[in-house]
């Protein structure tokens, strides 16, 4: 009789846990944010790299040139080392060998400098769009917000509400 008993406690109680956890999933609300699209989308993304853009324009159409006029320099060399003794080829060569040096430490700059500040306009959208994110969740009553995720169920994306925010809170 008591094993009885205490088995159907058990049984209420699991079927208690089970309807609890039930109820409570329901109430449970799960969203999904895209940060690429925002990258892409978002009008803060968008002017943080026309700026950069803007900001690089210049050094990159100097190394561009540099690059140019090294590929140019090369193929006259090319075509006019039959034609020089063995010191003039031997000192065009260093000097080709030089400016090419000159101009892989100076594209890795440029490049280094490029992304640090990519990362540094970036951050700043992303602590943006955080904080419409924060705010989307709180006045929407979100459980939990992913950033990342193997998949996700395109019902549970409010990239697009986190957009429109973004772009209005101009």
């Amino acid at each position: 009789m008591k094993k009885t008993f205490s088995r159907h406690c058990l049984a209420l109680a699991l079927g208690a846990l089970v309807f609890g956890a039930q109820a409570q999933a329901e109430d449970f609300r799960v969203g999904f944010v895209n940060t690429d699209r925002i990258f892409r989308e978002a009008n803060s993304a968008k002017q943080a790299q026309a700026k950069l853009e803007q900001e690089f324009a210049r050094r990159e159409k100097e190394l561009n040139d540099l690059g140019t006029t090294l590929k140019a320099a090369s193929e006259k060399f090319e075509r006019e080392a039959a034609t020089l003794s063995e010191a003039q080829r031997g000192q065009r060569q260093k000097s080709l060998v030089d400016q090419d040096r000159e101009f892989q430490r100076k594209r890795r700059e440029f490049q280094e400098d490029l992304n640090a500040r990519k990362n540094e306009e970036l951050q700043a959208v992303l602590d943006r769009a955080n904080r419409v994110v924060k705010q989307v969740a709180e006045q929407e009553k979100y459980d939990l917000i992913l950033q990342e995720a193997v998949y996700i169920n395109p019902k549970h994306d409010i990239t697009d509400k986190v957009i429109r925010a973004l772009n209005s809170a101009r």
